[in-house]
């Protein structure tokens, strides 16, 4: 059994953790689940536990630590290795140094298969026998302690050593100077200190010591697995974005760009890594099917291209096998699949939309709206208004009003839409092929948006806008009765129109949102949650543009290890956010835990350019100084607070949340349920 005492075991699978963090590159294990129930654990409660649990120490032949490894072989004899033969392999040694030690500190490198956590090895060997709490916290958290507890690792990624300390290690510059005296001189190859966190980058600079980053490993690791899971299909290799429409539901996909939005598919690999909550993964996680980043993937499914499959996405690696023809000819055919997404009807077992009350057809301000308001305005502008009266502090909410089911009801039935969507279902090629659908859906939206709007209905946007909102710019956004929902994100489906700046504009930008309801790829997700073509409406919230500093979102627990609570994710970038969950270039990402208040970077932003707001309506991109941190660690902290105050107000229940600053105010502008969903 394998354990998680987070100061002293590595992190060789990467689904333990995070794929993004551990990818073989931090080799200091979370606290596990079981940790976290208490309110405010202790460092020396966990290592209780954590012995408890672990294998009984055997007798073994041999030294149990050696003061220093002369040659490989020495630390192959003591290392223990997590995912052996596997891109996720982490040979690894526990060491320990003792600052006490007369002449000089000594340090001593552990047989790790037989000592499983430090604090067992200076009992046990009467280094410190009745160590307990105060002495054990010491060692981690103050300057004057006696131990360093650390690991040294082979990292394959880099074909390079380097040792390390727990994220929540508060290091100081002459302990880090010391340490790195130390191990650079008992051991035989060159070695680097890696960063665990922030604070670790910022004491490795104070110190002068050369150090590799957490982020720069990640950069190099040629696979992280995004959505665990398993499927069947056959490997089609997509070489532009351009032919991604073209994908059908029993397709595994091998992406050579990270598009946008996707069709429903039965596996996706990318050869671009993307973030947590890009919109192609957050599709992957609502489907519940297998997404993983693989360098070079076309090439190395070349070989496959074409042919039916299994795909094993695994926390160590991802396994592809041609499928025995008895297995390919026990798969549904295309036509049962793409059957239920073609006539967008509701599937056994599918999500459930919520049902609109189309009784209310004012404009309701923000102000007004509370969670009840889903019935009436969506999900989305309802949980806005929930957020605005939670009054969390240091937080706003830009004004704004919705627009009800109603008035997209009324519009509708005026054109006629049930009986032009009845005809375009029934046109010849519209249940089986993607391509015809696209079609069919785009010329429906060229329609809508040239149909006409009831004129005292645009007088009475008109009205609000300039009224409430003093007729500034705005952002127009869709929240119909299916995004936001629990078993459905619906992220990147439907249409926002930036920055709209007059009344007529306002009113081409509201029938955009309603078109929306028929993007080729909200018709395909839709069909693949089960949610009839008939049951969608759409809402409007027209909301107060704001000139944003920085923007992304985040997610109120570990997305990639449901049992660590204690962890925010957080994904980046400078300027208006529309671009964080675009997944085209890498946003920054970081992740911060409430337990051992530590900030780990995943990934720096690759932008070198922004949005912002034109002064003639719309976005505009603006330069960027390349490689810049978006974030501080005191505004990680922040936002890390203002999420678990977002996650309170709303039962509870884990958040993927959308916020941006304006200087140092942080603006929040969507909460929803995070989605996930495992096949």
């Amino acid at each position: 059994m394998k354990n998680n005492d987070p100061r002293h075991l590595p992190r060789g699978a990467v689904a333990r953790r995070l794929a993004l963090l551990v990818s073989c590159l931090s080799v200091l294990a979370p606290l596990s689940a079981d940790a976290q129930l208490a309110r405010k654990p202790s460092f020396y409660d966990a290592q209780k536990r954590d012995e408890a649990l672990a294998s009984p120490v055997r007798p073994a032949g041999g030294a149990s630590s050696l003061p220093a490894l002369a040659s490989r072989a020495d630390f192959d004899a003591l290392a223990r290795t997590y995912d052996a033969g596997t891109p996720m392999a982490l040979p690894h040694v526990l060491f320990v140094i003792d600052r006490r030690a007369k002449p000089a500190p000594r340090v001593y490198y552990l047989d790790t298969p037989r000592w499983q956590l430090h604090v067992r090895f200076v009992r046990d060997t009467g280094l410190a026998p009745h160590a307990g709490k105060r002495e054990i916290d010491r060692n981690y958290l103050v300057p004057d302690r006696r131990f360093l507890f650390g690991t040294l690792s082979w990292q394959q990624n880099v074909a390079g050593f380097g040792y390390e300390f727990w994220e929540g290690d508060r290091l100081t510059a002459p302990l880090l100077r010391e340490a790195d005296r130390a191990v650079k001189a008992s051991f035989f190859a060159p070695v680097k200190f890696k960063t665990n966190a922030t604070l670790h980058e910022r004491v490795a600079c104070e110190a002068g010591v050369d150090f590799v980053t957490q982020e720069a490993l990640i950069r190099e690791q040629p696979y992280l697995p995004m959505n665990l899971g398993t499927a069947s299909g056959r490997v089609r290799i997509v070489e532009d974005e351009g032919a991604v429409n073209a994908l059908l539901p029993e397709d595994i996909a091998v992406l050579r760009q990270v598009p946008i939005a996707l069709p429903p598919v039965a596996g996706v690999l990318t050869e671009r890594p993307s973030t947590a909550l890009s919109h192609v993964n957050l599709l992957a996680k609502g489907w519940g099917i297998p997404n993983a980043y693989v360098r070079d993937a076309a090439e190395a499914l070349r070989a496959h291209a074409g042919q039916w499959v299994a795909l094993k996405v695994a926390a160590s690696g991802y396994q592809v096998r041609p499928l025995t023809p008895e297995e390919i000819a026990a798969l549904p055919t295309r036509a049962a699949r793409t059957a239920a997404m073609g006539r967008g009807s509701a599937a056994p077992g599918g999500a459930a939309a919520v049902r609109p009350d189309l009784r209310e057809a004012r404009l309701l301000p923000l102000a007004s709206l509370r969670a009840r308001h889903s019935a009436q305005c969506g999900v989305k502008a309802a949980n806005l208004g929930a957020l605005q009266a939670a009054r969390i502090p240091s937080t706003s909410v830009p004004d704004g009003f919705c627009i009800p089911f109603a008035h997209y009801d009324r519009f509708m039935r005026a054109h006629g839409l049930a009986e032009r969507i009845a005809r375009m279902q029934q046109a010849p090629g519209f249940a089986a092929d993607p391509l015809v659908r696209q079609r069919a859906l785009e010329a429906l939206r060229a329609e809508i948006v040239q149909w006409p709007v009831d004129p005292a209905t645009a007088a009475a946007w008109r009205a609000a806008w300039q009224s409430q909102l003093g007729g500034g710019g705005v952002f127009v956004r869709s929240s119909s009765n299916s995004e936001d929902l629990p078993g459905f994100s619906g992220a990147g489906l439907y249409t926002t129109v930036p920055n709209v700046k007059s009344g007529d504009a306002l009113e081409l930008a509201v029938k955009k949102v309603w078109a929306s309801v028929f993007n080729a790829e909200a018709w395909e997700a839709r069909g693949a949650a089960g949610f009839g073509a008939e049951s969608v409406l759409m809402g409007v919230f027209v909301q107060t543009a704001i000139d944003a500093t920085s923007a992304g979102v985040m997610i109120t627990r570990d997305p990639f290890d449901a049992g660590h609570p204690h962890v925010t994710y957080i994904s980046a970038k400078r300027g208006i956010g529309i671009r964080v969950v675009e997944g085209r270039r890498v946003a920054e990402q970081l992740m911060y835990s409430s337990w051992s208040k530590a900030i780990q970077v995943l990934s720096r932003s690759a932008e070198d350019s922004a949005l912002q707001l034109d002064k003639d309506g719309g976005v505009k991109e603006v330069p960027l100084e390349a490689g810049r941190g978006v974030l501080t660690d005191e505004l990680v902290v922040r936002l890390a607070n203002v999420g678990a105050a977002v996650k309170r107000g709303f039962g509870g229940v884990d958040q993927d949340i959308e916020w941006a600053t304006v200087g140092e105010r942080i603006v929040l502008l969507q909460a929803r349920p995070y989605v996930e969903r495992r096949r």
